[in-house]
């Protein structure tokens, strides 16, 4: 079951009337998605709110240049979260080169943060799974998530071993250019 933000259905609006021209709405998104951003950087970055700031500062940058690249049949929020979280783990590699801040997260954070990631990626690999083929998504789900042999995998789906070696190859490539045409 999909997991939709409260917030979705007016977010998309305004978003997909800015990118057709409306300013006040574009402005209105920016505000809007400012808000959720602040409490997601704040939930993460506990005790750093001038790095959290800046954050929301950057992903509002990024959602203003990258809003042509925002695909209408998919959720908003997922767009505007996946932005976030590259944002956050390049702050996270930066602060770790320069020997700096660590996460202060309590664990019971931690691991609320860790699972809510995790679905959210969970989400976010379906969602490009299900834009393959069903021979290359049952192939990549098989050998590359669920860890199975290609030999297995090949019985499990009733095709040949090269069969399926071609269908993951091919399947992680039209992904790869997916996610590279999105960026």
């Amino acid at each position: 079951m999909e997991r939709k933000s409260p917030d979705e259905p007016r977010l998309r609006g305004l978003m997909l009337a800015g990118i057709s021209g409306d300013s006040a709405a574009h402005r209105a998104f920016l505000a809007e998605s400012a808000a959720l951003l602040r409490a997601f950087f704040r939930n993460r970055l506990r005790g750093a709110p001038e790095d959290a700031e800046d954050l929301v500062q950057d992903t509002l940058i990024a959602l203003h240049t990258k809003r042509d690249a925002y695909d209408p049949a998919y959720p908003i929020t997922a767009w505007i979260y996946a932005i976030a979280r590259y944002r956050l783990i390049d702050h996270v590699r930066r602060n770790k080169r320069r020997g700096g801040v660590h996460l202060p997260l309590e664990d019971g954070d931690a691991l609320a943060a860790e699972d809510h990631d995790a679905a959210e990626a969970r989400h976010d690999a379906a969602t490009l799974l299900d834009r393959l083929p069903q021979k290359q998504r049952d192939a990549i789900r098989l050998v590359k998530l669920e860890e199975k042999s290609v030999r297995e995998t090949a019985a499990e789906l009733g095709i040949s071993e090269s069969d399926v070696k071609i269908s993951v190859h091919r399947g992680v490539k039209a992904l790869a250019k997916y996610m590279a045409d999105r960026m």
